[in-house]
């Protein structure tokens, strides 16, 4: 039953028995066994302070995709390096002119942390980042001011940290304001309780991770914060798109085998009431993820995910084993399963092509069928990426296509779905949808430029009916069996692209001086919305924040 998904009859619900064990301590136990079990085997052969690398899906180094290059696994974000090699990616080795140093001032400005403190053995970096920008669209006054503290360090060879806790008010485009007062959240950013003047909110969050390296073959992470699976700008299995959660991540590396276990609590946001008396109620997923490097050229990858409510001990899910579809399936598990296929090849050190498959269920005879089976619920993604294209250093491309059909990522319950924080865990657009973008980047010195475009095709549910787009409508509430094809309900074309220039004062903390400007515009049948907007601002820290959606 492992790889039930590949028979004729695949169902994504599954049980699990109920040990009667509590999950706080059958988790812990769990974790502790493993961590154990590899510190003693293994020894304490450890990379030298090993640290997460930040989700770089925008315009990853090409270091990572150099032919050749096994032992990395750039699909598995956030990738674990040393910590010279973490720097020298994320700093681009800029060039530093004499007056940048000349006193305490320009050193904190441009190449320096705000506070930088280093022990024989430790190591602790404090800055203040702030997102503060102005810009106008139509007769309507944009702004955001966010402040931002962050800290990373390390101690010892082993341990590695870093947090950070954002203050923030903005009044944002008018497509963006729609979407925060419909779904009740700051788009990955928490929730929108707050109110802030007439067009404006008031919101907070915060991050955190801990990394524990007790070997070169096995990395610990307990954090608060986003993941990220697949190797393009989208993904279809894990994206870093909605709010940050609590997780806990074992990742073993082993010569060209990469296998990542993961436990995240979520939340079931949907119709819960914002006040102090009711509690945001918990759901729960866990992650796996094998990756393997074949050859100097093509890594494959292997995922699975569950997803089950709260409902006593869970012992089975603590087991970190991909695919232990049967013993779930054996004991009447209700909970629901995604899986999917990761992949990348590079053509060269120049150009790398990547995809992926998401699984959520299907009938196999109904997909060759050809009369647009509902439960056939699946998506792909296909894409290149090239790096110093036409020879030009620091000129990098995206091209990348995402297909999902309808009703994939839903589940009968909506606690069960495929979403926290009343988004999408994988794309952002849910499901229904087929979408095409390119993404290009120039960097030369401090000048940083960017263009991306998106077009999309979409069906929107309507008059109350669930054509599938949204993966918070329960799958049972489905409007049709049969003829239920991309773009069921009302199609939607959508168009967004911007276009961005920027000088990087400091790379340590990413702070820069930026100026954008985003067209998007959503059409069909019942609407024609078009949102033009201009910003200007100074800009810090490495976190991504969706905007195309």
């Amino acid at each position: 039953m492992a790889f039930t998904f590949l028979m004729e009859h695949y169902h994504s619900s599954m049980k699990l028995s109920v040990l009667g064990i509590s999950p706080r301590n059958a988790f812990s136990g769990v974790v502790f066994f493993v961590v154990f079990l590899f510190s003693t085997i293994i020894g304490s052969d450890v990379l030298a302070q090993a640290v997460p690398m930040p989700i770089s899906n925008r315009n990853p180094d090409k270091w990572l995709y150099k032919v050749g290059n096994r032992t990395v696994h750039p699909a598995m974000q956030q990738v674990v390096l040393d910590s010279a090699l973490r720097d020298s990616l994320l700093h681009k080795n800029v060039p530093v002119a004499e007056w940048q140093t000349r006193n305490w001032f320009f050193r904190k400005v441009f190449t320096e942390h705000l506070i930088e403190v280093k022990g024989d053995n430790f190591g602790v970096n404090f800055d203040f980042l702030p997102d503060m920008w102005v810009g106008k669209q139509d007769d309507r006054n944009l702004w955001n001011n966010t402040r931002e503290i962050a800290l990373e360090g390390f101690v010892g060879d082993k341990f590695n940290f870093s947090a950070s806790v954002t203050e923030n008010q903005g009044v944002f485009p008018l497509y963006m304001d729609e979407y925060i007062r419909t779904h009740r959240i700051i788009p990955g950013q928490g929730n929108a309780a707050k109110t802030y003047g007439q067009n404006g909110f008031d919101f907070s969050n915060a991050s955190a991770n801990l990394s524990y390296t007790p070997s070169k073959y096995i990395n610990v992470q307990v954090g608060f914060g986003k993941n990220f699976i697949g190797n393009g700008y989208r993904s279809l299995l894990l994206s870093d798109f909605p709010f940050s959660y609590p997780y806990l991540k074992l990742t073993g590396t082993l010569g060209r085998v990469q296998y990542t276990a993961m436990w995240a609590q979520l939340i079931d946001l949907y119709d819960t009431p914002f006040d102090d008396e009711t509690p945001f109620p918990k759901k729960y997923g866990v992650f796996h993820y094998l990756d393997w490097s074949v050859n100097d050229r093509l890594n494959l990858g292997l995922f699975e995910n569950i997803m089950w409510e709260p409902r006593g001990g869970e012992f089975t899910y603590m087991v970190p084993i991909l695919f232990l579809h049967s013993a779930q399936y054996n004991n009447g598990s209700p909970d629901k399963l995604l899986v999917g296929l990761n992949g990348s090849y590079k053509l060269s050190d120049q150009f790398t092509a990547y995809g992926q498959i998401a699984i959520n269920e299907f009938t196999l005879k109904e997909v060759f069928g050809g009369d647009g089976y509902w439960a056939n619920k699946f998506g792909g993604q296909f894409g290149i990426r090239s790096f110093d294209l036409f020879k030009v250093p620091g000129l990098n491309v995206t091209a990348e296509y995402n297909t999902v059909r309808p009703y994939t990522y839903s589940a009968s319950q909506r606690v069960k779905n495929y979403g926290h924080y009343n988004e999408p865990l994988a794309h952002p657009f849910g499901a229904n949808f087929r979408e095409g973008l390119l993404i290009a980047n120039y960097n030369y010195n401090r000048w940083q430029f960017g263009v991306q475009g998106n077009l999309a095709m979409y069906g929107l549910d309507q008059n109350g009916l669930n054509y599938g787009k949204d993966i918070y409508l329960d799958y049972t509430s489905r409007i049709d069996d049969y003829g239920v094809k991309i773009g069921h309900g009302l199609r939607t074309q959508y168009f967004y692209g911007t276009a961005s220039a920027a000088f990087l004062l400091n790379p340590k903390n990413n702070l820069r001086i930026e100026a954008a400007y985003t067209l998007r515009n959503e059409r069909n049948d019942v609407w024609n919305k078009k949102d033009g907007f201009v910003t200007i601002g100074l800009r810090a820290s490495f976190r991504n924040i969706y905007r195309d959606f």
